[in-house]
């Protein structure tokens, strides 16, 4: 998809489809608009959100189809976001080039407005059909903002950036467990350093160095498959960056998670290839990082690995030593991504990161506090917590902000080791399971993403991410991060 930008007249633009927004109740402005609006009436159409229309005009003149995207009740970028997601499925099947007028009656700035419609293009586009037989839907071939200058060009292409990743994401966590183990993943990052002319650098190891590291708490998840775990390792450490902040990003990426000894409801579980999406959104997100060239280091940290039912399995009772010396009785082996993290996180302050975030669909009750809009924020540091959270809603990847507290240590009191990994209470689970991450933290800012209910959509949402599947949470999240540091 091409971005460029035009003058502020509609009917003076080449493209196959003229496309804008409209606020419920609200009736489009300018020259086309009045052409329209008699159209729209006409069509019922009253500006609801997530509803499009495409209405054709006679050839004397000016466009041939103009898109009408609802922007509901609601006047902000997610509200644009969902209008484009609409206009994109009727506007596929013609192709081409979309031409989109940017509106000054919106409170967004021009460039916001643009920004917010590339992610609705994009993500609204997506297509998870990758192994269908007929093939997966394409791209846009280009999008002109109508009454945009440089500005809003050199936003939309960084915006485009990010959500093509965000989109890789979602490949990701949309791969079958039979075609993405831990070992495949690994060969992605090595394609991801690849790709990035020699900014980013690549590794990673298996169970051998994991035994020696002392990596016990991963490795016990990991001990029930076939398939070994792997340790993945990106840096990108751009020329002339003078910023003594190294951004360490830390992913959970169970590929397939059956819940171990302790195994989940059949109902769904296939939905548990998904369990690696907060890994997905690391290792998209420092591959956005560095096409953007940002010019904050980065190092980024993937523990991958399937938690499955074997011979070799890791059992209830059991207590195993993690990286930093502490030991870990297990309780329940579904509480398996706490373990993965223990061991990832601490690897990751020891290699330098300065200030960490993890991403980890971890809690199903998160999903059930937040549903599948919000991810909750945990963190030792109110002010990086809170910074992570602004980024998350500056860029669409919505986050909020929970609290964390030494007394939620006790729910994790174990008789027998340093702390155990999981409780039967059921009350703040969440929130215990940050405090028992904090424990392998180190020193230094760390922030906690738990995106259970956002990262991977078992129901369709009524918004541009509309179909089932992963969601490439936390690619947006972590490009906007990155940005705001350098």
């Amino acid at each position: 998809m091409k971005v460029s930008v035009s003058g502020p007249d509609p009917l003076a633009v080449e493209a196959r489809v003229v496309a804008l927004a409209v606020g419920e109740g609200a009736s489009p402005s300018g020259q086309l608009g009045e052409r329209i609006a008699s159209l729209l009436e006409e069509d019922g159409f009253r500006g609801e959100a997530a509803r499009a229309v495409l209405v054709h005009l006679s050839s004397d003149g000016g466009p041939g189809r103009v898109a009408v995207g609802g922007l509901g009740p609601e006047l902000d970028a997610d509200a644009v976001r969902t209008a484009a997601g609409a206009v994109v499925g009727l506007v596929e099947p013609i192709g081409g080039t979309l031409a989109w007028i940017l509106d000054d009656s919106l409170p967004l700035s021009h460039a916001e407005q643009a920004r917010a419609v590339i992610d609705g293009l994009v993500m609204g586009g997506y297509d998870p059909g990758l192994r269908k037989s007929g093939g997966r839907k394409q791209e846009l071939e280009g999008v002109v903002f109508v009454g945009g200058d440089d500005a809003v060009r050199e936003e939309a292409e960084r915006a485009l950036v990010v959500a093509r990743w965000a989109n890789r994401a979602r490949d990701f966590a949309n791969e079958p467990p039979n075609e993405l183990n831990p070992a495949l993943l690994a060969e992605h990052a090595e394609k991801i350093a690849a790709e990035s002319d020699g900014s980013i650098r690549s590794e990673s190891f298996g169970p051998e160095r994991m035994a020696e590291l002392g990596m016990g708490s991963f490795g016990a998840v990991a001990q029930g498959s076939h398939n070994e775990p792997r340790t993945i390792v990106l840096r990108y450490e751009p020329e002339g960056s003078a910023f003594d902040v190294v951004l360490g990003l830390v992913g959970k990426a169970v590929t397939f998670d059956s819940g171990g000894i302790s195994i989940k409801p059949a109902l769904y579980m296939e939905d548990m290839k998904g369990d690696m999406s907060g890994g997905g959104a690391v290792l998209a997100g420092i591959g956005a990082v560095a096409e953007l060239g940002l010019p904050v280091r980065v190092l980024a940290v993937v523990g991958a690995a399937e938690n499955m039912v074997g011979g070799g399995s890791f059992r209830p009772g059991d207590i195993v030593r993690a990286m930093n010396g502490k030991t870990i009785e297990i309780v329940n082996t579904d509480a398996e991504g706490r373990l993965v993290l223990a061991d990832v996180l601490w690897y990751a302050r020891e290699q330098g990161a300065t200030h960490l975030v993890d991403f980890a669909t971890l809690t199903g009750a998160m999903e059930k506090a937040l549903g599948d809009l919000y991810a909750g924020v945990f963190g030792n540091d109110d002010e990086w917590r809170d910074q992570v959270v602004a980024a998350g809603n500056r860029s669409g990847d919505l986050a909020w902000g929970l609290p964390i507290h030494r007394r939620f240590r006790r729910y994790t009191d174990s008789a027998f080791a340093d702390l155990k990994n999981s409780s039967i209470r059921g009350q703040a689970i969440p929130a215990y399971a940050a405090e028992f991450l904090r424990e392998f933290t180190g020193e230094g800012p760390w922030a906690h993403v738990d995106m259970a209910g956002p990262a991977f959509l078992r129901w369709p949402r009524p918004d541009y991410l509309h179909v089932v599947g992963g969601t490439g949470y936390g690619v947006r999240l972590i490009a906007e991060l990155a940005r705001s540091l350098s």
